[in-house]
């Protein structure tokens, strides 16, 4: 960070210490939120940089752990090695190892909003308490922004709540740093114990509990990566803690230092796991599932998969290019202006995207759109079409297809409709269904080439390794394009991943590439498909469990091992 930066505004700036909560980016305050939008500095230990950065505006420095997290020492319990990074340059400033305290307050003078990131909750975290401390001695004006501590939303996402109907003690122990009193007065009470310690701890944390006094037939969980797509829970008693982690082959392990979240005590509902485990028995619970589409043409559908408990990973398959001969669209747009259509109807997002950067070339903005009615297939297509200013005036109301636009479209009246001409501006690729139909419908159509769609680059070598090794748990395929265009760019799909296909033209092509069908939406709609692969695993799921199976993931399966096809 250079002097210069530094020096800018007045002498000093703002610290907010904020906050991340355990682990879940939706656990975020609004508050936290808005300090992130607002933030010149991100001050962040390192496993909470992801939670946080997607928050923080574009061009915000950020300043994290520089170190391997699992060499890292657990949060709280040792001062946090640093490394500058400016977020306005490509490349990171000088490595320099520093103290936080004093890298938040060089970063507070000059006027700058500073945010200082701390998992869970700042005021269980020893060193922020420090640094607020020194930001108090130096006059430099702070807040504090609480997030949900790790003790208590770790049980919450484990299904163990602390408290019963009859109001149990609840105790809350950090085993990195209790003394022999404290193990001592939890020992003694027979509330519920909430113990914050390591993977590699467990058992001797335990054993201190025994020691006090405590049962070794007192139940106790244990979650690692509490409130992630990665948590998982196991549970048995003070006596037998070691012996199920070994069983389960958790210790000893490179990852046996992780920070876990273990609760204790006979009202700690851990005998009730099995019907409180919420998040753990999502239908999709940790699957990492390709979806073969951009970031924006997929940010629904992710969003739907991340609500059953899945990772999406986005893989572009297409990428979208200019048409070679430009004339035609821009004599479409000049004759939206000039009056020329009575529609225009956008099937796609990318559609949506083509005419509006027309439009800013032109110097044109959504007031073009007055007096012409506007048709669009699919939500997404209607949410950019209302950013850029515009309300639909027609939206399928059954199937979000050009069949199902088709279905609604008004036939053409001379006596209502002054003019007869439709503007569709599509792909170089597309159907000639919505064209043929509106025709059928007396509408005169000028079929725009809007765009070109191309295949996209290939992925990035460790995505083209997880596809064909195994890596997914699943791929959703939306068209038959998606198909052929990820098996060019990436390879084909393992035979341990689900494959999910929107309808039978789609399930047909990827047969005829070698792919076993697994799911097959009950009606084609990307929501519909995702439902259906939810369904399947919440089956799959009850299946593990009714035999006394562990519930794994399909990437988790032996190599080889056959899969019977479904016909959902």
């Amino acid at each position: 960070m250079s002097p210069t930066t530094l020096s800018a505004g007045p002498e000093h700036g703002h610290v907010t210490f904020l906050g991340a909560g355990p682990g879940d980016p939706g656990l975020l305050t609004l508050r936290a939120v808005e300090a992130l939008a607002n933030a010149d500095v991100l001050v962040a230990e390192h496993e909470v940089l992801d939670v946080v950065r997607q928050h923080a505006r574009q061009g915000v420095s950020e300043v994290h752990t520089d170190s391997d997290p699992s060499q890292d020492p657990a949060p709280g319990t040792g001062t946090p090695q640093l490394t500058v990074v400016d977020g306005t340059s490509t490349a990171a400033a000088t490595p320099a190892v520093r103290d936080a305290a004093h890298l938040v307050m060089e970063a507070a003078r000059g006027g700058r909003r500073v945010v200082r990131a701390v998992s869970g909750d700042p005021g269980l975290d020893t060193y922020a308490a420090e640094e607020m401390l020194a930001c108090a001695a130096a006059g430099v004006p702070f807040e504090v922004v609480p997030g949900i501590a790790s003790a208590v939303g770790v049980p919450a996402y484990a299904g163990v709540p602390l408290r019963d109907a009859q109001g149990a003690d609840v105790r809350f122990v950090d085993a990195r740093t209790a003394s022999d009193r404290c193990w001592t007065e939890v020992g003694a009470s027979d509330g519920t114990v909430v113990v914050s310690t390591t993977l590699d701890s467990v058992s001797a944390a335990a054993g201190e509990l025994v020691s006090a006094g405590r049962k070794p037939d007192t139940p106790m969980t244990v979650t690692v990566a509490g409130t992630t797509t990665r948590q998982r829970t196991w549970t048995a008693t003070l006596g037998t803690i070691a012996q199920t982690l070994k069983q389960a082959k958790v210790l000893p392990s490179p990852e046996g230092g992780r920070p876990v979240i273990a609760v204790v005590g006979e009202r700690s509902a851990a005998a009730q796991r099995d019907q409180l485990a919420w998040f753990e028995s999502k239908p999709l619970f940790g699957w990492k599932v390709l979806v073969p589409r951009t970031k924006e043409q997929a940010a629904s559908l992710s969003d739907q998969l991340r609500s059953y408990g899945a990772v999406p990973h986005e893989v572009p398959t297409i990428a979208v290019e200019p048409p070679r001969t430009p004339q035609q669209m821009e004599r479409a747009v000049k004759g939206l202006v000039t009056g020329r259509y009575e529609w225009i109807a956008f099937t796609s997002v990318n559609a949506v995207k083509a005419v509006r950067e027309k439009f800013e070339e032109y110097g044109l903005d959504a007031r073009a759109f007055a007096g012409i009615k506007v048709a669009a297939v699919g939500e997404q297509t209607a949410k950019a079409l209302i950013a850029f200013g515009v309300k639909p005036d027609l939206v399928p109301s059954g199937e979000q297809s050009a069949a199902g636009l088709l279905e609604d479209w008004p036939p053409y009246d001379p006596v209502f409709d002054p003019i007869d001409r439709v503007f569709l501006p599509r792909a170089d690729i597309a159907t000639e269904t919505l064209v043929a139909g509106l025709i059928e419908l007396g509408w005169e159509v000028d079929d725009v080439t809007a765009y070109r769609t191309v295949r996209a680059s290939p992925p990035p070598a460790e995505t083209r390794e997880a596809i064909k090794g195994g890596g997914f748990d699943a791929v959703l395929f939306t068209s038959s394009s998606t198909v052929r265009n990820l098996v060019g760019i990436a390879g084909k799909p393992h035979n341990v991943t689900v494959i999910a296909c929107i309808g039978p033209a789609t399930a047909k092509t990827a047969e005829e590439h070698g792919l076993r069908v697994d799911v097959m939406a009950p009606e084609p709609s990307v929501h519909k498909l995702a439902e259906a692969l939810a369904d399947f695993g919440a089956k799959r799921r009850a299946a593990a469990v009714e035999a006394g199976d562990p519930v794994t993931r399909p990437s988790e399966r032996r190599p080889g091992a056959r899969r019977r096809r479904s016909t959902t």
